[in-house]
């Protein structure tokens, strides 16, 4: 079991990674997805063979209180259909926390239902926030779960300049889920989880 990263370096550096991906141009993605809440991309990744998603939509809300469904805390487990348990291990700042949670099986479960512990960071980014993560070998693996590996993945989540009511919710996700599964399911499941993400935290905000 590995003991757990000193913060400020592991934020930092993970703050600059979502940053380089945020600049990443247009003709460098190919749309995985599209439905009327967001539009999701993907990109082979840097970082295991599998891709590097983009998905972004405008939320109609303001850009904290988007943050505050998204990040780890009380609202996340309430609407989130695929987070099953949220524990918080370790809190070494307000914004910088240990997270361990599970999701549900997908793909009617072909995809078995996953734990990860999560590295979280949120800092500001312009005029809004940035909301990021990547995951630590860290912790016994519980039975009945396989465990799975975000590498750095985040939410920009800016006010929009003409409407400052809405948001633009960007987000860069990689997740190694391991086990035994065929890359094409995963690939399904994944756009089809980022875009339901939007129609979900939409109904959440409205709720």
């Amino acid at each position: 079991m590995d003991l757990l990263p000193n913060p400020a370096p592991l934020a930092s550096k993970l703050r600059n990674t979502l940053v380089r991906y945020h600049s990443i141009g247009d003709g460098e993605w190919r749309v995985a997805k599209k439905t009327k809440d967001a539009t999701v991309w993907r990109k082979p990744s840097e970082e295991f063979s599998g891709y590097l998603y983009k998905a972004q939509g405008v939320v109609e809300d303001v850009t904290n209180r988007i943050v505050d469904h998204i990040r780890p805390g009380p609202y996340r487990l309430d609407w989130d259909s695929l987070m099953t348990s949220m524990d918080i291990l370790e809190t070494f700042e307000e914004n910088c926390c240990v997270m361990r949670y599970t999701t549900a099986g997908q793909l009617w479960n072909i995809i078995a239902p996953r734990e990860f512990v999560d590295f979280s960071y949120t800092t500001s980014y312009e005029d809004g926030l940035l909301s990021c993560g990547i995951s630590l070998d860290y912790g016994e693996v519980r039975p009945n779960f396989v465990r799975g590996f975000n590498h750095p993945c985040g939410w920009f989540c800016v006010p929009l300049k003409d409407s400052p009511g809405h948001s633009l919710l960007t987000g860069y996700i990689q997740t190694e889920l391991r086990g035994m599964l065929p890359q094409s399911a995963v690939d399904t499941a994944m756009s089809s989880t980022l875009a339901n993400f939007y129609s979900d935290l939409k109904k959440a905000l409205k709720a």
